[in-house]
């Protein structure tokens, strides 16, 4: 069948008008979840026509591009489904009265309002940003100088990579409960202490911290480790025959040399600590006391936003104003990243 002939354009647009109208009639379906249990079909056999509608779509100039938009749609419709849908679907929900199955009305700002004007969300939003600045800072510092370590001509460097990096393979909530037993019995024989560190709010919170610092620390480093070792040997070498010692050597040419690799750590330390749970929730619950905020009493002196969204939604059934804000969160996440990368790169040029 010729590109440009009208057999090819008539089955073209007929293909995607049919398989448009399919798809868009199974998500109207879902959505309002009419009964019909043709909604599936709809949406493969939609889906199908679609792709079948773009790749016989007449036009010599674009046809390659159509050909790499269809090896890439799996993918993107796996995206668009898994994530995209359910974003808008969860911004929707979160202005009505959503109770996890089925919503009733339209509540507008409701659920935004009620948030706010509670004393232990604002808490979890302030100790998040805490524990984000904190291991911004120690994660990468410890990474680094770990990373330096092993890039050293000491004997061993494959056990010792492997060892610093092996705590990222151990699952957060195991690793929250083996460290629960440490600080609740071995940290406070070591320290002659009545009292383990999870009992107090502001020892539980760098507990915490102490925690994501060796789980994570070890990825971090490897991604340093990578970076370093692309550091031209030769321009190592002038500078020692220059006579530059070795913080000069450092803080003059190896670190300049690896912004990139600074902002992609800086990158992931951020948005994994903004997203900490697992072990939020397996070492402490998030319980702790706070004798007063906002002239209120709390008892999740150490529940950070994942942990309080989570409780919200599943623990309080409050399943609208948990999706209230798990939409502010992500606001907050997505802002605080862009700003965060913005600003790497400036310095990477600058450097």
């Amino acid at each position: 069948m010729n590109i440009l002939s009208p057999v090819r354009r008539i089955t073209s647009f007929v293909c995607l008008i049919a398989g448009i109208i399919m798809f868009v009639a199974s998500l109207y379906m879902d959505i309002f979840k009419v009964k019909n249990d043709a909604r599936g079909t709809l949406l493969v056999v939609g889906a199908i026509l679609i792709i079948a509608g773009l790749y016989f779509f007449p036009t010599l100039k674009h046809h390659r591009t159509i050909i790499n938009i269809l090896f890439l749609f799996p993918l993107l419709f796996t995206f668009a489904v898994t994530v995209i849908i359910p974003l808008l679907l969860g911004i929707y929900y979160s202005f009505t009265d959503w109770n996890g199955i089925k919503m009733t009305e339209f509540v507008g700002f409701a659920n935004y309002s009620k948030m706010f004007n509670q004393p232990a969300f604002i808490w979890s939003i302030i100790l998040t940003f805490l524990f984000v600045i904190f291991n911004m800072i120690l994660v990468n510092l410890v990474g680094f100088l770990l990373a330096l370590l092993c890039t050293t001509k000491i004997k061993g460097l494959g056990f010792f990579r492997a060892s610093y990096f092996l705590p990222n393979l151990i699952g957060g909530i195991v690793l929250g409960y083996i460290w629960q037993f440490i600080f609740a019995n071995v940290v406070t024989d070591l320290l002659n202490q009545q009292w383990s560190w999870l009992a107090n709010s502001n020892t539980a919170f760098m507990a915490i911290i102490i925690v994501y610092i060796w789980q994570y620390a070890g990825y971090i480093m490897l991604i340093y480790i990578t970076g370093l070792t692309t550091v031209p040997r030769d321009v190592l070498e002038a500078s020692a025959i220059d006579g530059a010692g070795a913080l000069q050597t450092l803080f003059k040419i190896k670190i300049p040399m690896i912004a990139s690799t600074i902002t992609i750590c800086t990158f992931l330390t951020l948005t994994s600590a903004f997203k900490q749970f697992d072990v939020n929730l397996a070492l402490t619950g998030g319980k702790g006391s706070i004798a007063s905020f906002m002239g209120k009493y709390l008892s999740n002196g150490t529940e950070m936003i994942a942990l309080n969204i989570y409780t919200t939604a599943i623990n309080d059934r409050s399943y609208s104003l948990g999706q209230a804000k798990a939409v502010l969160f992500f606001i907050i996440l997505a802002t605080v990243s862009i700003l965060q990368v913005r600003i790497s790169n400036k310095k990477e040029v600058e450097m």
